[in-house]
């Protein structure tokens, strides 16, 4: 065989095995982006999962998206422990993914067209609606849209006279259970939208009565003391800089001795058949909710306690890239896990965690 005609076989060898590993690979590797089209349900939340074993954000981007998108595809609806929570955390990550803006999309719709041709299912769907879309209209930096605005001003049709919100009253706790968690959303809502709609006539108006209502009301747990502490952050009038401070390390407080957080422990909730809720184990919603309120009201992502919660979240993701939650009314389907992760993906975000060179 002549010099160049064992190059050329060489070279032929070679390519053939770059277009086989090529092949391999994109064959076994998940999709890049996930759609209606081609989105996989995925596994049910299991506390038997595995963990993952090293911390993986892609695989944590992959689940959020698929979650999100199959309940889209598969429910027709959007729902606060799932897409609601989606839109207000995936865009932190990755702005420009698609699935982000097929979610977006979907909220917008409600307002344009649900909401016109039949109306809204309930005020919880308004205020739910409003707060994704503001809060996605601060992060795109472009300013508050007018789809995002017609719906922070049709929230404030649906306030009572007490200031309160009428909530869906489902026992789902800790968002789907009373009015407070409402009142919180509201006020999030607006203290996150962009061109200072907070002091427009119709926000100032519903502000005020909002104040009065969270001050004439206890928060019925810690979880949602700490969502109106991270709502007083953006808005004035709703909690002082010492309440928020309380509020915060009665949170951290609870710290266990592994690391994480239960949410079980930021309330007093019931379960369906009566029995007592699991108070110590660590989960990926007590754990990454009290490592981003925190962060929102101010403690170093270099504190200990932050410290040792971050390396829980690295540790304890499953194979699915989840953060396992058990749902605190039933032993079901355990979706508070959607939102568990959503948290968790947040406050590594929050911590500057979350995109590492050493993760996979």
């Amino acid at each position: 065989m002549s010099a160049r005609s064992l190059r050329n076989w060489k070279w032929s060898v070679s390519l053939g095995l770059v277009v086989f590993v090529n092949l391999t690979t994109s064959q076994a590797a998940e999709p890049t982006s996930v759609t209606l089209e081609n989105v996989v349900t995925p596994s049910e939340n299991s506390p038997d999962e595995p963990l993952l074993g090293s911390f993986s954000p892609a695989k944590a981007e992959h689940f959020l998206d698929s979650a999100a998108l199959a309940w889209q595809k598969d429910r027709n609806c959007m729902t606060c422990h799932t897409n609601y929570l989606y839109l207000m955390t995936r865009p932190q990550t990755d702005l420009d993914v698609p699935a982000v803006g097929v979610v977006r999309d979907y909220a917008e719709k409600l307002v344009t067209d649900r909401w016109e041709e039949k109306g809204p299912r309930w005020d919880a769907e308004v205020i739910m609606t409003a707060a994704v879309l503001a809060s996605h209209d601060a992060v795109r930096g472009d300013g508050l849209t007018p789809v995002t605005r017609t719906a922070l001003d049709r929230m404030w049709t649906v306030q009572r006279d007490d200031g309160g919100f009428s909530w869906l009253n489902c026992n789902w706790p800790p968002m789907e259970h009373d009015d407070y968690f409402g009142a919180t959303m509201a006020a999030l809502a607006t203290g996150m939208a962009p061109d200072g709609y907070a002091k427009t006539p119709a926000a100032q108006a519903g502000l005020e009565k909002l104040a009065i209502y969270v001050s004439e009301n206890e928060a019925p747990a810690l979880h949602h003391r700490g969502l109106l502490a991270w709502a007083s952050t953006k808005l004035d009038g709703l909690m002082t800089e010492k309440d928020r401070q309380d509020c915060v390390e009665q949170m951290l407080a609870l710290q266990h001795d592994d690391g994480g957080w239960g949410l079980a422990t930021l309330g007093n909730w019931e379960r369906e058949d009566g029995s007592p809720q699991d108070m110590n184990a660590s989960d990926g919603y007590g754990t990454g909710f009290v490592i981003f309120i925190a962060r929102q009201l101010g403690v170093s992502a270099e504190d200990p306690r932050l410290v040792r919660g971050i390396d829980w979240l690295k540790t304890h993701q499953r194979e699915s890239g989840r953060w396992f939650t058990r749902s605190l009314f039933k032993d079901n389907k355990h979706f508070l896990t959607h939102a568990g992760t959503a948290y968790a993906v947040l406050a590594l975000e929050a911590c500057d965690a979350f995109d590492e060179s050493t993760a996979n």
